[in-house]
């Protein structure tokens, strides 16, 4: 379970459980099923854009962001920032093949990290921070991609990145991506953004 807190008062705004466990936690944790709903985001207290509305904020764990779909869900809620707390280890041994095999290994799923938090960004019109406990920490912003850089694998560091959540929406004034997933030609079943009237931009 994960919680956002405002910074303004203390108080819980948003809270998330995983739904999808990675393989070894299956056997030791409880994932969100379905039947809890869809994925839902939230206002965001003091945070506004310049017009006077809230950015509404959104969260998934870990590896919750391979699935695309979680995202889908949120952007569908006109959720504008998803934010990703992990604790995702590339350093770990895959304990397959010889060292260069398993270095090859290491290497791919570090890439992997760099670029699904970009592509996640750019294809929902949404900023996404990813902080990881296990190194790889990012901003992704669409349009821009890497906002303040990708902190070390084995490094201890915190960055402070300022980002303009309304990239987002001059983004989708010129692509209309969220735009074409409310409309009726979209088939693919995961955008829900009809339900939430008025939502979305």
């Amino acid at each position: 379970m994960a919680y956002f807190i405002s910074g303004l008062t203390g108080e819980v705004v948003g809270r998330y459980q995983k739904r999808n466990l990675w393989h070894p936690e299956r056997e030791h944790l409880t994932a969100w099923g379905k039947e809890g709903g869809r994925h839902r985001g939230f206002d965001i207290p003091g945070l506004t854009f310049p017009d006077g509305t809230p950015v509404r904020g959104g969260m998934l764990i870990c590896w919750d962001m391979v699935f695309p779909e979680g995202f889908r869900e949120l952007i569908g809620d006109g959720v504008e920032l998803v934010v990703i707390p992990s604790f995702w280890l590339v350093t770990e041994d895959f304990g397959e093949g010889d060292e260069g095999e398993r270095e090859r290994a290491r290497r791919g799923e570090e890439e992997f990290l760099r670029g699904v938090v970009v592509t996640r960004a750019f294809e929902n019109t949404a900023a996404v921070v990813f902080v990881n406990a296990g190194g790889l920490s990012q901003v992704g912003l669409p349009g821009v991609g890497n906002q303040g850089g990708v902190m070390g694998v084995e490094t201890e560091e915190m960055r402070v990145v300022e980002v303009d959540l309304g990239r987002g929406r001059g983004l989708e004034r010129r692509y209309k991506i969220r735009e074409d997933m409310r409309g009726v030609e979209w088939g693919y079943g995961v955008y829900h953004g009809e339900e939430r009237k008025g939502g979305g931009r």
